[in-house]
């Protein structure tokens, strides 16, 4: 491949690199999906958001739809001078959730930085559900 030169991303100086191409070490956010009893958990990480406005859960389709967005600044002044920094990251995550789930029942709470969703799970399955016959022919 006469004269391709490939360069890796950490061929740069890491504040530089950090600056270009943002946290790639950090995922954001972790979720974790767990069952307490009859109740379907979900967990986000999502530090240094405002629930009221920076996340949206909806529930469609058997789909628990999770968005957030993250904003984040730092002022730093000095006697040479002033810096800003902003930074910027948004999320969209669709989780299935069992049949007969509803979105009345969901329940979300914010604490510490977690958003915590709880969805009852029917123990029963939903109207029209059901065994499928399996014909012999």
């Amino acid at each position: 491949m006469g004269g391709m030169i490939r360069r890796d991303r950490f061929d740069l100086p890491e504040p530089f690199r950090r600056f270009i191409e943002g946290e790639w070490e950090t995922p954001w956010p972790r979720i974790e999906e767990f069952r307490d009893g009859s109740t379907m958990v979900v967990r986000a990480e999502l530090p240094g958001v405002d629930p009221d406005n920076d996340i949206e859960l909806s529930v469609r389709e058997g789909m628990l739809q999770l968005k957030a967005e993250r904003r984040e600044d730092s002022e730093e002044k000095t006697r040479d001078g002033y810096r800003s920094e902003f930074k910027y990251g948004s999320f969209s995550r669709d989780i299935s959730l069992p049949p007969g789930c509803r979105q009345e029942d969901v329940t979300a709470s914010y604490r510490d930085g977690v958003l915590e969703v709880r969805i009852p799970v029917p123990q029963e399955p939903p109207p029209g559900a059901g065994k499928v016959r399996i014909n012999r022919g």
